[in-house]
């Protein structure tokens, strides 16, 4: 016969596991809170929101607030995040690059004009060796080329326009932080925004003047994602973005319209 003494105590420490495990689901979910404050409070969209400003100025006064969401990052031990789902690693990912790269810009800010000062002849700013993240000292590059797109696990090329090299000519920085929830809509949000852009991105008769981006990377866009094997497709799903009229649908279909490649402002995207 089942001992009935015992139902409080099993009641009692099944709400106690269930209190547990919303405390820690409530703690992952907040992981990002304060990266989403720095975010709404100090960049600015600009460009008829194509584009985005940071207000390094001001971060740098809260930059207490920044090193301690950075400790919180740096907590995430490999095994937490090997157990996480496809877009809480990957909003992870995307959300540590973006911080660290502000982090990186805040160590000579005011005295840079472009993150690539912070450079040597022989070492890029995005091989520095900076970032305490899942066990290891990394660099950006091993953010964005080993555990982003180097794993092969999330194939997702829209990564390029979420994650900011502090730089004009990139894709902007959004003013709230990457979440597993909303990763997606996040995503093709950050993507039409760029595309949108005819500052960077514009069809002229039949060449289409599209950013260095997709020359540097254009292998992502040729892996299937949704369908696309070539970058003419891929760009082909965002026609409305690039305003391509039938007759330039039709010849970026069939790789009759020319493309070009635009240079690439590196100047630093500070709030003037």
């Amino acid at each position: 016969m089942f001992n009935t003494t015992l139902k409080p105590l099993l009641l009692s420490a099944a709400l106690l596991a269930t209190s547990l495990a919303s405390q820690a689901q409530s703690t992952t979910n907040n992981l990002h809170d304060s990266w989403n404050a720095l975010l709404n409070k100090h960049v600015v969209a600009i460009n008829h929101n194509h584009s985005t400003e940071v207000d390094y100025a001001a971060i740098k006064r809260e930059h207490a607030q920044l090193k301690t969401y950075l400790a919180s990052l740096s907590a995430v031990t490999q095994n937490e995040f090997d157990a996480w789902e496809k877009p809480k690693q990957l909003a992870f990912l995307i959300n540590a690059y973006n911080a660290w790269t502000v982090e990186l810009i805040l160590t000579k800010y005011p005295d840079i004009k472009s993150i690539k000062d912070l450079g040597s002849f022989f070492s890029s700013p995005w091989s520095k060796e900076f970032v305490p993240l899942l066990g290891k000292t990394r660099s950006l590059d091993d953010i964005e080329h080993g555990l982003i797109r180097g794993s092969g696990k999330y194939n997702d090329p829209r990564i390029h326009f979420a994650v900011n090299c502090a730089s004009i000519g990139c894709p902007a920085l959004r003013g709230e932080a990457f979440t597993a929830t909303e990763l997606e809509s996040q995503l093709q949000q950050q993507t039409v925004r760029f595309l949108s852009d005819t500052t960077r991105n514009f069809a002229q008769e039949n060449t289409l003047n599209i950013s260095s981006i997709f020359k540097w990377y254009g292998d992502d866009f040729e892996k299937g994602f949704r369908g696309a094997d070539t970058l003419q497709q891929f760009l082909l799903q965002y026609s409305d973005a690039l305003k391509l009229v039938p007759a330039q649908q039709k010849a970026l279909k069939n790789n009759d319209m020319k493309v070009k490649f635009l240079d690439y402002n590196w100047d630093l995207n500070a709030r003037q």
